[in-house]
């Protein structure tokens, strides 16, 4: 089964220190940049993920706008925070998040913007700058315009960063470009954010100064590079937003496809979540998987549909436009077009559930079918019954919800209302239109009394016409 996640990379003791604390302007929303969703879960947590790979000494995410909603979004036992109150660059937040590392072991510092770099990338970099080296992940790119550039002598040693506001019009030429995810002995690195001044455009302390404070003091200054360009890539706008959607959506139909999975668009799908896939299942265009979502084997998912937190057991067809959220589908059901399955539905084997049906909080049983614009809530369908078009169960009564029990064998007929708390027994039928209120015995025919008049010589009225 294709499952999304992450593997633990075996690499050399280290700190890892999240920045998290820009206010995110660009996004004009009040909700803190590093919040915003990426494929269903906020920035920060898929940075989370990839530095709990590493297995990090500690974890320390540095927080200041919005600093009360971040940690209470991504709070965990592995977590700790240090608070940045003024934004003073990153050199500045990075000193912040000191008092909180092993000394003994390096720091690595993420960025809470930048979620889709690799742990196979940052382990190249940890383990280039394992000898008490100081490491950069650098990449070069087509256009560098507005990032730090690389600065190096004519032996291809590093001597320096500058930031495109301050580099010099050669230096802009340069194209390799910092990413800002560095590697640093802490003890030293200590000294030398203490040791940084804020004169430069924005007056701000650059982590990327530290380099020059580096070489300084005679620490060598290795560099590391992604395997792809957008491993690299931050989020600062709602279109740079969108454009890594796109990208981890891409990354996310590949590894779906070399799993076997039959995607009859790989550009038109997208998974908010964890979604796994048995053998031979085949998804439409257009669908959308949110949660925690198992596809078991030989399932088939059509177009445009939405599936949440669901289990949808072996050769199951989900026709076109149909809705499954927190349910459990059993084997060779069938659903859809245009079905809805709410929180609590369960599903067993060889089920039906048509067009325009609708079941929320209900169980089916084994064979059970209800094919036709129906509402099923709060209620125990047995095996093979037979629910017509328009049943409903009338579960609430304006306070509370009640329970509605049909036994095995039950045939009801189109147009019928069960009032709860009701109990049909095995093997009744319930002629159409009829409204059940009472408990029914088993092996019998319910209906309600009804009397069918005709009038001849009866004259439609005809509508006045307007003058």
């Amino acid at each position: 089964m294709l499952e999304s996640g992450f593997l633990s990379y075996g690499s050399p003791a280290v700190n890892i220190v999240i920045l998290a604390a820009g206010a995110g302007k660009r996004m004009r929303s009040a909700l803190p940049k590093v919040l915003h969703p990426l494929a269903g879960r906020p920035l920060l947590s898929h940075v989370l993920d990839t530095a709990r790979s590493l297995s990090p000494t500690r974890l320390v995410v540095v927080v200041g706008h919005g600093g009360d909603v971040v940690r209470k979004t991504v709070a965990a036992p592995d977590v700790a925070f240090a608070e940045q109150t003024q934004q003073l660059g990153t050199g500045h937040a990075v000193q912040q998040a000191l008092p909180l590392l092993d000394l003994s072991v390096p720091t690595l510092v993420l960025y809470g913007d930048v979620p889709l770099t690799r742990a196979s990338t940052l382990k190249r970099l940890v383990d280039a700058a394992a000898a008490g080296h100081y490491g950069v992940l650098t990449v070069t790119l087509d256009d560098p315009t507005g990032y730090g550039r690389i600065v190096r002598d004519a032996k291809g040693r590093v001597t320096r960063i500058v930031e495109h506001k301050d580099a010099t019009a050669s230096e802009r030429e340069i194209a390799e470009i910092n990413t800002g995810i560095v590697i640093a002995p802490t003890g030293r690195l200590t000294g030398w954010l203490a040791s940084l001044k804020n004169d430069n455009v924005q007056q701000e302390f650059y982590l990327t100064d530290v380099v020059e404070c580096a070489i300084r003091d005679g620490v060598e200054v290795v560099t590391a590079h992604p395997d792809e360009e957008w491993e690299t890539l931050g989020v600062n706008s709602k279109a740079q937003l969108a454009e890594l959607e796109r990208v981890q959506q891409r990354n996310t139909a590949m590894q779906l496809l070399e799993a076997g999975v039959t995607l009859a668009d790989p550009a038109r799908i997208d998974v908010r979540g964890t979604l796994r896939c048995g053998q031979d299942v085949s998804i439409d265009v257009n669908c959308v998987f949110e949660g925690e979502v198992d596809l078991a084997d030989g399932v088939s998912i059509g177009p445009n549909c939405v599936i949440r937190h669901a289990k949808i057991g072996a050769g199951t067809q989900v026709a076109a436009f149909t809705s499954i959220d927190e349910a459990i589908v059993g084997e060779r059901t069938v659903l859809g077009p245009y079905a809805r399955l709410r929180p609590g539905a369960q599903l067993a084997d060889e089920s039906h559930v048509g067009n325009f049906v609708e079941i929320k909080n209900a169980i089916l049983g084994v064979g059970a079918k209800a094919n036709h614009l129906s509402y099923i809530g709060d209620a125990d369908i047995g095996a093979r019954v037979n629910v017509g078009a328009g049943v409903i169960t009338c579960n609430y009564d304006g306070a509370n919800k009640h329970r509605t029990v049909i036994e095995d064998d039950v045939f009801i007929g189109s147009d019928t209302q069960l009032v709860a708390p009701v109990r049909v027994g095995r093997n009744v039928t319930i002629a159409a239109g009829t409204t059940i209120w009472k408990d029914v015995p088993p092996d019998t025919l319910v209906l309600n009394e009804k009397t069918q008049r005709t009038r001849d010589g009866y004259v439609r009225p005809v509508k006045q016409k307007k003058k």
